[in-house]
């Protein structure tokens, strides 16, 4: 039995036992779907259902290996696009570790050249060092430190989406992506009809692109011959409150080659780290502006606006301002990993542990020949690293390395 029909079987046991944990979209006869199927490799899509059974039935009888649903709603899901009659979306972040520079990824993850074979870690260069090819095989890893680095954007997320923007918790809906990031999702009456630019401008807000600290807070106050500064607290609201909060983040920890690459004079450097203490407890009161010599409007704004990169959201930005977008749709297994995509309260965003919560297959045991894999954890228990060795392992473990392509069958009993 090779892998794709293993892992086939095994999600197809998975859906007839467990096909109710399917979370079904509102509206569903206005949604279209989509799904890959193992042995084709090809997107199926447009496809619409009246009702829950039809869906579920489809999916245990097809058994694909990944499941999405449209974020739009349309008059007739199953035409053709241009021909479906576009009715609303609902608004969608994708939060991926994949688009979040993460030290972690030089440890477990993996690209290999097409054209002559050269191996590296990490993210794969523009051109092979070797061949100077520029097509690549890439195989990436989800860990403890991609999926909390992808927690902290998503609570940044929301955070704006709430407190920023007006939405209510109701609105808004988190979950695990089943791989390395988390969805949120937004239904609201007035987003539905924004178009993709108006949805850019939401992107726009939530990635900080376009603040300026000049427009944010930032001014000098003077009658010409005695200027002071003035800028944003960090209580104050919306993006004011967030670039200030940025800043203080920034400074916490900043080292003199952070501060140089700001493009800072060395005499300013040396005087905002020996007076960091002062400068961090200054916001208690009117903030620092005023309490480094040299350090003017102009150096300030380049402080503040790189602080905007602390506090600003890293999403995928092509997800949120497309208006017809599928999105994998919870209760279903990813194919990447066989781990769920599962929905959770927004009130759990800080203890949901989705190594744990996310597991579909949790009994059994098979024998496989691992070529080589990282340490990875699910549940309470951690296995690996591998490389090139014999291990018996529980299923869920299995299927991961599995999709992974990181290991064979050699037990061939599900």
């Amino acid at each position: 039995m090779d892998n794709l029909t293993f892992i086939r079987e095994a999600f197809s046991k998975f859906y007839n036992e467990n096909i109710d944990r399917i979370e079904v979209p509102k509206s569903i006869g206005s949604r279209e779907f989509g799904f890959t199927m193992f042995r084709e490799g090809v997107m199926v899509r447009h496809k619409g259902f009246i009702n829950p059974e039809d869906l579920k039935e489809f999916i245990k009888k097809n058994v694909p290996s990944n499941v999405y649903y449209s974020a739009a709603y349309y008059s007739v899901p199953e035409a053709k696009m241009d021909e479906k009659g576009w009715l609303g979306s609902d608004l969608f972040f994708d939060i991926d570790a994949d688009h979040i520079p993460t030290k972690c990824d030089k440890k477990h993850d993996t690209w290999t050249c097409r054209g002559c074979g050269f191996k590296g870690r990490g993210e794969a260069p523009e051109k092979c060092p070797s061949c100077s090819g520029e097509s690549f095989d890439e195989k990436t890893w989800l860990c403890e430190v991609c999926l909390e680095t992808a927690r902290n954007e998503t609570i940044k997320l929301v955070d704006m989406l709430m407190d920023d923007l007006g939405f209510s918790p109701k609105e808004i809906k988190c979950s695990f992506s089943g791989h390395r990031g988390y969805h949120v999702q937004v239904e609201s009456e007035y987003i539905l009809n924004l178009d993709s630019n108006a949805r850019k401008e939401i992107v726009d807000y939530v990635t900080g692109t376009g603040i300026d600290a000049v427009f944010h807070g930032l001014e000098e106050i003077g009658d010409g011959k005695t200027v002071f500064l003035a800028g944003p607290s960090l209580n104050d609201a919306g993006w004011r409150g967030r670039a200030a909060r940025g800043v203080y983040e920034f400074l916490l920890t900043a080292t003199d080659i952070d501060l140089k690459k700001l493009g800072l004079k060395k005499k300013v450097v040396e005087r905002i780290l020996a007076n960091r203490d002062e400068i961090l407890a200054s916001w208690k009161v009117n903030g620092p502006w005023n309490m480094i010599e040299g350090l003017g409007l102009e150096g300030w704004r380049k402080i503040i606006n790189y602080g905007v990169t602390f506090q600003s959201a890293k999403i995928d930005t092509v997800v949120t301002s497309d208006v017809h977008r599928l999105i994998r749709l919870p209760g279903t297994l990813h194919g990447k990993t066989g781990l769920l995509k599962i929905s959770f309260p927004i009130s759990r965003i800080e203890d949901f542990d989705p190594l744990r919560e996310a597991l579909a297959f949790k009994s059994g045991e098979v024998e496989v020949y691992v070529d080589e894999a990282p340490a990875f954890r699910l549940g309470d228990d951690v296995f690996g690293p591998f490389e090139k060795q014999k291990a018996v392992l529980p299923l869920s473990a299995v299927i991961l390395l599995l999709c992974k392509n990181a290991a064979r069958v050699i037990d061939q009993h599900v």
